[in-house]
């Protein structure tokens, strides 16, 4: 048996929302309360790996690292498809619909998706560089969208790619005579 020339990869995705008003306000507690049921589905969707969870709850709604008003979501999924799955065809739908009354419209990303070897639990701040890097630069092998993704593959080919080659070691410089 012959080893794959590309290891086993994981997709991360992270969005970020900004809420249109503080998370403890009664025009919030319609999204609260989709909070664990859409929780629960993720945890019990095939391909889903692993979610952040502040230490000691439930979700994340508690970290705010992009900002007091900014809810974060970061996930880890076997693949593009188990991803898309959970978001478009479950209960999470409902949750995105209804979005435009808990979250203000973004003018730029708020979603990113990046491959991670199997195993890898990506943090935050890595998260948002991924996000940044997807801002600044737009869709790439290193931060993408599902509207302008790279398969595993062509993401470490990519990534590959534009790691600048070793420059070659000097000769030593030639004596004058």
């Amino acid at each position: 048996m012959t080893a794959s020339p590309h290891p086993a990869a994981h997709l991360a995705q992270l969005n970020v929302a900004t809420l249109l008003h503080p998370f403890d306000d009664p025009r919030i507690a319609p999204f609260v309360e989709m909070l664990d049921p859409v929780n629960a589905a993720a945890d019990g969707t095939p391909g889903f790996v692993w979610r952040l969870v502040e230490e000691g709850g439930a979700d994340a709604t508690g970290l705010r690292p992009a900002g007091e008003n900014v809810i974060v979501n970061l996930s880890v999924w076997e693949n593009q498809e188990a991803l898309w799955d959970f978001a478009y065809r479950s209960g999470h739908l409902e949750v995105m619909r209804r979005r435009r009354e808990w979250f203000e419209r973004h003018v730029e990303a708020h979603l990113v998706l990046w491959w991670i070897p199997a195993g890898h639990i990506p943090t935050v701040t890595e998260a948002l560089e991924r996000l940044a890097d997807l801002r600044a630069h737009g869709p790439s092998p290193r931060a993408f969208t599902f509207a302008s993704s790279y398969s595993a593959v062509e993401a470490a080919e990519g990534l590959r790619a534009a790691v600048p080659a070793r420059p070659a070691e000097a000769a030593p410089p030639t004596p004058r005579t």
